[in-house]
């Protein structure tokens, strides 16, 4: 029996729809000698990750108004907080001024008495511990200027928490939502739907031909009536891509309705998307999209894009790289320290490899070395499911190996990317217009 499927409107959790939410090759210490042919195994089916749709819980809030709603809940505390403590440090300091003055009046009265008086040892005595006074309250007057420039720099970030919550607010002028929406249209993928005269992006129920069930998918459209079924999205970091053989199979992360956040649609839902048959023979076109920490954009077609099933370890094969200016990475990279360095830097017929399953042909775990899932051959020129770097530069010495977001025919391999996205449309629609 097929699981009921949510209505529009329903709350759906993210256990039951993972992606739902209401968050170079290596050569230094790697070793060439290739791996043997491993066994293949059988299909793999836990029926406990599979994604069902009747348990209604959860919560979906795209619009960040629960981090909204605490700052201005604590805001106007902290600011009079601050306000008290301000008014304090002003009392203290008139209070160490009137007691500087008093003590300078103090040991001038001292000094002319000094010159009259025949008790010298005592009046020296008292003008001593009247310096000492003095030191004093110059240390106190020390440690209250301390505090100020605190106390100026907490009200510097209140002044830009407060800025923050203004934007939160603006952009939280409807009410949390505890649903999201999913619209109505269905295909065989996101082409098909916008050929049934959709016009805009968002969440789709599509049902390849090779598929056993209908799933969700974020659906691109564009001005042209494209329809791209985004398959991969890294964004901000946010979601941690080291994950084991089933979550990559399966999917994980979060698809959100405003495209706002990160997610591996899943190996076995990418090979029903790619799958050829009589019922959909027209090839698939992977496309890449890249943006570096600058803001510059690049991307890269491959055609006749095909994942194979579970049974062949998601292999990875493509006919022939389209172009685009971002360069052909998926090809193999010339670092300039082996010959062979292009040859077992190419993804093209690579199985895919997590931490507990490794298929690459290097002697050791390129994906538990890297900390991702991935076509890894010895290992990459492309890694587009590799840990997030905030800023995008870092070094081996910080990692350890080029685990980064990277495609070496762009930028070098200790350079990770910002964002990027890989999405699918029949080659027959690649052409814009």
């Amino acid at each position: 029996m097929q699981p009921e499927e949510p209505k529009r409107g329903d709350l759906i959790h993210q256990e039951q729809a993972p992606f739902l939410r209401l968050r170079g090759r290596k050569t230094t210490g790697r070793n060439k000698a290739a791996k043997g042919t491993n066994t293949t195994e059988a299909a793999e089916y836990t029926t406990r990750h599979k994604a069902t749709l009747k348990r209604q819980t959860g919560k979906y809030c795209p619009t960040t108004c629960g981090v909204a709603d605490y700052l201005f809940r604590y805001l106007p505390a902290i600011s009079r907080d601050l306000e008290s403590m301000g008014n304090d440090l002003e009392l203290i300091a008139n209070l160490t001024t009137n007691a500087e003055e008093k003590v300078v009046y103090m040991k001038d009265s001292a000094t002319a008495a000094l010159k009259s008086s025949q008790s010298e040892g005592y009046i020296k005595k008292s003008v001593n511990m009247l310096d000492d006074v003095l030191r004093f309250e110059k240390t106190q007057e020390q440690q209250i200027l301390e505090l100020q420039n605190v106390l100026s720099s907490i009200q510097r970030r209140m002044v830009e928490l407060d800025k923050l919550s203004s934007q939160l607010k603006q952009k939280c002028q409807e009410p949390c939502k505890d649903s999201v929406d999913i619209q109505t249209t269905t295909g065989t993928d996101c082409q098909d739907i916008a050929n049934k005269g959709a016009t805009t992006s968002g969440l789709y129920y599509v049902r390849p031909a090779a598929a056993t069930e209908q799933f969700l998918v974020y659906c691109e459209i564009d001005e042209y009536r494209r329809g791209f079924t985004v398959i991969q999205r890294r964004r901000d970091g946010s979601v941690d891509f080291n994950k084991n053989w089933n979550q990559y199979k399966n999917g994980f992360g979060h698809l959100s309705p405003d495209d706002t956040t990160e997610f591996w649609l899943g190996n076995e839902k990418i090979h029903w998307l790619t799958a050829v048959s009589t019922f959909s023979p027209i090839p698939t076109v992977l496309r890449i999209e890249l943006v570096d920490w600058e803001g510059n954009k690049r991307y890269a077609d491959y055609n006749m894009f095909v994942l194979s099933p579970e049974i062949d370890m998601f292999r990875l094969t493509y006919g022939y790289y389209m172009g685009g200016d971002a360069g052909d990475a998926f090809g193999g990279f010339d670092f300039g320290e082996d010959p062979s360095d292009k040859f077992y830097t190419m993804h093209n017929g690579q199985q895919f490899s997590t931490s507990d399953k490794d298929n690459d042909k290097y002697d050791g775990n390129c994906a538990l070395q890297d900390g991702s899932g991935w076509w890894m051959n010895r290992c990459h020129a492309a890694h587009l499911n590799g840990k997030y770097y905030q800023g995008g530069t870092y070094t081996a010495k910080d990692a350890g190996f080029d685990n980064g977001i990277i495609w070496v025919t762009w930028h070098n391999r200790f350079y990770s990317l910002k964002e990027t996205t890989m999405k699918l449309i029949p080659m027959t629609r690649i052409a814009a217009g």
